[in-house]
């Protein structure tokens, strides 16, 4: 159970701080200020926030229209997407079990 609580709180960790560096980023530059790093904002998604990502570009209107974004950032969740399945396949019935041992415990 472990070891689902820490992959999914990274997960939503990272995605979390993605989204918030894609505002932040587009904040700076309709200010014209000291802009983050694209190869920062194409990391997060490497990292594991490329839902977070997707949704900032999204929700702010930021880079939407540059190609590296548009193929990296649906790339990099896809990659995730086949780990967190390969994760789950490895741990194999533990996980599920785990699943339902925290919902029992939470559903009180």
């Amino acid at each position: 159970m472990i070891t689902t609580i820490v992959i999914a709180s990274y997960l939503l960790f990272i995605n979390i701080i993605a989204f918030v560096l894609y505002g932040v980023d587009k904040n700076r530059a309709i200010n014209h200020e000291h802009r983050i790093p694209e190869s920062v904002l194409l990391w997060m998604a490497r990292l594991g926030g490329g839902l977070g990502s997707w949704l900032g570009m999204r929700h702010f209107h930021h880079k939407k229209k540059h190609s590296k974004f548009q193929i990296l950032i649906p790339l990099w969740i896809s990659i995730w997407m086949l780990i967190l399945v390969l994760l789950l396949t490895i741990l194999g019935g533990d996980a599920k079990e785990e699943l339902e041992l925290f919902n029992a415990r939470h559903n009180r």
